[in-house]
């Protein structure tokens, strides 16, 4: 008997008939002899909806009274699934996160969970029932709701998976596992067999949407074993582990774009110490955060400071670079909402030379001009005008020969 955390996304539980399919799914894992907790999003498009009414009744939302709302539709689809389990025959029960409970940090629309209360659920899946709890949610230590950012739901499985010991994570979505690049853009894409922490946390963050950053942290904290699998068929998805020779054997594991930044430029800034920290520091304080920096020095005694930010924060971000700017004496502001980030992913990469030069060329046979360059270990990301994005995603993905069969460590 193994204990299996299962989490279903937004579109696996986005209608009636749907809820029933994951509830034929959750008892056939059940009847295999498995211990069972499953976490659900909330239907598709129904936190969509709730964040809608809140913008349209007031620009500014009260951030308690925000996470109390977009929380409530975990509540329907735990409450629904529990109900047709039940009806199967089945011993279930549901629980909202503060119920578990889930203590979470008080920073309303993106806590942090801090710990989670086991006791109730590990009496009941002793009892051999089937726990149902609600993702993407919990309570603060003064008792108010929380919610953990979107596609909190993912972090919350795995936070559960870890403070139960669960032997893996299955994590089910509307795709069958972790891609090579997106499908969508380059249709012989391959699903990845197994993928490193560090290579799944560097394409969540650089713009694959199958799990969510923090998800992928708590996992690698913790050694648990993610499944990315789909809702809608019986595939074999992408197992996200700890690192293994093997997988240093694949120089580049996947390609990834985000078109959901913009670059802010702080132009002929005094190079002078503290600066920097003058100027980054009001971003911090308003959540705002920076990605790819670049620091260019003139021998006249100035730097010119580029970086980016999410989209979200553009409009904000802006606002405090410009006040800052004017304070540090800097010349101007310069701003370019119309770019991307692309990025090539791989633990090969550290102990293999050429990878970054060879992604280069290949965009300048394109024509693609590179504006921003940043590197880690096991990854390069080049910030380019947006309208390149597709055409740069599919001749990298063509120039590591990522398509030409699955990539795996096997």
């Amino acid at each position: 008997m193994a204990l299996v955390v299962q989490k279903y996304g937004g579109t696996s539980v986005g209608t009636i008939d749907r809820i029933r399919n994951v509830a034929s799914r959750v008892a056939k894992t059940y009847d295999e002899g498995h211990q069972l907790v499953v976490v659900l999003s909330a239907m598709s498009g129904e936190t969509n909806k709730l964040v809608g009414w809140a913008r349209e009744l007031c620009d500014h939302p009260d951030d308690r009274e925000y996470d109390a709302l977009v929380s409530s539709g975990e509540q329907v689809t735990i409450s629904l699934l529990a109900m047709c389990l039940k009806s199967m025959g089945y011993q279930a029960r549901s629980y909202l996160g503060h119920q578990v409970p889930i203590i979470t940090s008080d920073d309303y629309s993106r806590a942090r969970i801090e710990h989670i209360g086991s006791e109730k659920l590990r009496a009941d899946l002793e009892a051999g029932t089937i726990v149902v709890v609600a993702g993407f949610q919990g309570m603060d230590r003064c008792g108010n709701l929380t919610t953990l950012g979107r596609g909190g739901s993912d972090t919350s499985a795995v936070a559960l998976a870890a403070a139960l010991n669960a032997q893996v994570c299955e994590i089910y979505t509307d795709v069958d596992g972790v891609y090579t690049t997106d499908p969508r853009i380059v249709p012989n894409a391959s699903k990845i067999s197994r993928i490193s922490y560090d290579e799944m946390l560097e394409m969540a963050s650089l713009g694959a949407k199958v799990l969510q950053t923090r998800s992928v942290e708590f996992a690698k904290k913790y050694g648990v074993v993610v499944h990315v699998r789909s809702s809608f068929n019986d595939n074999q998805g992408t197992l996200v582990m700890k690192e293994d020779s093997d997988m240093e054997t694949v120089l580049v594991s996947g390609i990834t774009y985000n078109k959901d930044e913009a670059k802010i430029s702080v132009m002929r800034v005094p190079d002078k110490p503290g600066v920097a920290s003058q100027l980054f520091l009001p971003l911090s304080e308003k959540n705002i955060t920076v990605d790819m920096i670049i620091q260019n020095v003139s021998s006249e005694g100035y730097t010119d400071l580029t970086f980016t930010v999410p989209h979200g924060d553009f409009k904000k971000a802006l606002k405090v670079v410009e006040a800052t700017g004017e304070q540090i004496g800097a010349a101007g502001v310069l701003v370019d909402e119309n770019i991307a980030k692309i990025s090539i992913v791989g633990v090969g990469m550290r102990s293999h030379s050429g990878v970054a030069s060879k992604m280069f060329q290949v965009l300048s046979q394109e024509g693609i001009n590179i504006q921003m360059i940043s590197t880690s270990e096991i990854k390069v990301s080049c910030v380019i005008d947006v309208k390149y994005t597709e055409l740069a995603v599919r001749v990298l993905h063509e120039a590591f020969e990522l398509g030409s069969e699955a990539v795996t460590a096997e």
